[in-house]
This record gives C-alpha cells, structure tokens and sequence, in this order.
C-alpha cells in the first residue's frame, strides 16, 4: 500500500509540472506568432557565445518559447559562436559556460546546424566541428555543408552552410584571422556553384557569418565577399542569404533584386544601426529569426530579448 501511494504521489507530481510548463508556455507565448506549427520552421540565432553576458540569457529563453510555439524542426546558428577567442578544444569550458548552461531549455534540446564566424577561427576551429561527436544536438560535420528539408508536398527546401571567413582578403593582414584566410577558398567556391546550379529546391536559403549587406557598424566592410558571392547567389536565384557578424537584427534588400537578405546576430551584446537606401528593417537589439517555410511561402519573424515580435517579412513563390 506505501509502495502505491509513493507511485501515486510521484505519477501526481509529474502531472503538475507537466501541467506547470504547458501554462509557463501559454503565459508566456509570444504575441504574433502562430501556436500552431505552420509547414516548417527553424531559429536562426547569432554571435552568442558569452558566458551568458549580454542579452545571451534573455534571448535562450525566448528562443525556447519560440521554438515551442513553432514547433521549431532544428536552430541555426550564424557564426562567432564564442567570443572572443573561440574554444581551445572539446573540453574547454566555454562548451558549458556559453551554451550547454545557457540553453539548457527543454525546446531548445533539437538539432543545432552552426557556421564558423570570424572569432570562432581565433581558437580551435577543428574543435567545433569534433563537438559533433560529443553532443547529440550539436551538428557540424565540416566548414561548410549541406542540408536538405522536405515539405508536406515533398518539394525539397535547399539549406547551404557556408564558410566566409577565408573569403575575406583582409584577414590576410590580420594575424589573429590569418588561420581563416589561409583556408583558401577556391574549393568552396565551386562547391557552392555545383551545389547551386544543381539544386531543384523549391526554396534555397544560403547561411553565413558575413552579410553582403549591413545597416549596422560595417557598412561596406565586407564588399570583397560581396563581389564574389553575390554573383553566383543572383544567377542560381537564391531566395535568402541569412547572416550574423552585426550585433543586431536586420532585413535588408536591394532595389530590382528578388534576393533577401537577413543579419540575425542579436545573441547576446549589440550595436548601433543606421538606415541606408536598401534597408528594410534595422534595429539594434538582442534577439532572433524565426523562419517558417511551406511550398507558397516562406516568412521571417524577428523576436526582441523581450520576446516581442518587432518585424515579419513574407516571400511569395512565383510560378515559373
């Protein structure tokens, strides 16, 4: 009879905080965003890493509300994933201080695709990649990759990760990023191309750490990479390039082109934002995109650190 009672009273016990964390969901649920799940969706978070300093707190925890309202299928990651050095190895300490202590929400334990931001190539490059082996959500099999989603309708979603880095000829001349520019970048190049020309994707969204286009502190700074991208992108009729590298979030566009361009890199500090003759949305804040896609649509959703949805793009698909 004790034995059932002490099941009972545990079997009770679950029930309440299942019951407690549906209604701290339900309280919390960000205004503006569906709650239910609408094609397929996924977090774009981005230069995060600070032993949660910032606004890096803040951002988890409505990025795990976000990612329950959604339905969230997985989390990209934007680049300089740890500041300011990166990580030493699989067992630095800054793999639990800026990121398995910080997100540590229940909905925020799916798959996680990174990108190597500039910073991330002032440590271990190589150990970002191997923490693949050590965490089950961390997924980064190489410095740039591929990945593959499938709607309801079976047409396929095209998701390229990219590597920009070792694209910037200033890094050359930078002792601290001269491990990135070494890299060389003629292969990934032609990877990027014949994976491009070869895609029959309905939607093809490219993921990177440098924008082509900034509203916000470098301005102009990454044209190098912009003439080389840019090009292969509009040919190939790339819908999305989402970036990080500003500390802010923003969606910029320019006139005549069908090519959208997202900055998600409020993780954690910001920075200041201008307005410029292709800028759509700037501003300076912690934060997140949620990206929602289905064979019509694709829209992206921008959340503050105080979990207020503050911009929403959609993009159309048009027949061909």
């Amino acid at each position: 009879m004790r034995l059932f009672l002490l099941g009972w009273l545990l079997a009770c016990s679950l029930c309440s905080a299942q019951t407690t964390s549906l209604d701290y969901y339900k309280q919390h649920a960000i205004k503006g965003v569906p709650t239910e799940a609408q094609g397929v969706s996924f977090l774009v978070l981005g230069d995060w890493g600070r032993n949660g300093h910032f606004y890096q707190k803040e951002v988890a925890k409505w990025l795990d509300i976000a990612s329950y309202q959604l339905d969230a299928e997985f989390i990209v990651t934007t680049g300089d994933n740890f500041y300011d050095n990166g990580v030493a190895s699989i067992h630095d300490p800054y793999w639990i201080t800026s990121f398995e202590n910080i997100y540590h929400y229940p909905h925020l334990f799916i798959d996680w695709y990174p990108v190597l931001g500039n910073h991330d190539y002032r440590g271990n490059w190589q150990a970002q990649i191997d923490y693949s082996q050590v965490s089950r959500r961390w997924q980064m099999p190489s410095q740039y990759y591929e990945k593959y989603i499938t709607l309801d309708n079976q047409q396929q979603v095209q998701l390229l990760f990219i590597d920009t880095s070792p694209l910037n000829p200033d890094y050359a001349f930078e002792e601290k990023y001269r491990n990135a520019y070494s890299q060389g970048h003629e292969e990934q190049l032609a990877w990027i191309n014949d994976k491009l020309s070869n895609s029959q994707a309905t939607w093809k969204i490219v993921i990177g750490h440098h924008p082509l286009y900034s509203s916000g502190k470098r301005y102009g700074k990454t044209d190098a990479i912009k003439d080389v991208l840019e090009p292969i992108f509009e040919k190939y009729q790339v819908n999305a390039y989402i970036a990080g590298h500003e500390h802010d979030l923003q969606h910029n566009q320019i006139a005549g082109s069908e090519l959208v361009h997202i900055v998600s890199g409020g993780g954690s500090e910001v920075r200041p934002v201008g307005q410029y003759d292709f800028t759509q949305f700037a501003k300076s804040t912690g934060g997140f995109v949620a990206v929602s896609l289905n064979n019509a649509l694709l829209t992206f959703r921008f959340i503050d650190h105080n979990g207020q949805l503050i911009y929403t793009h959609h993009i159309k698909k048009l027949e061909k």
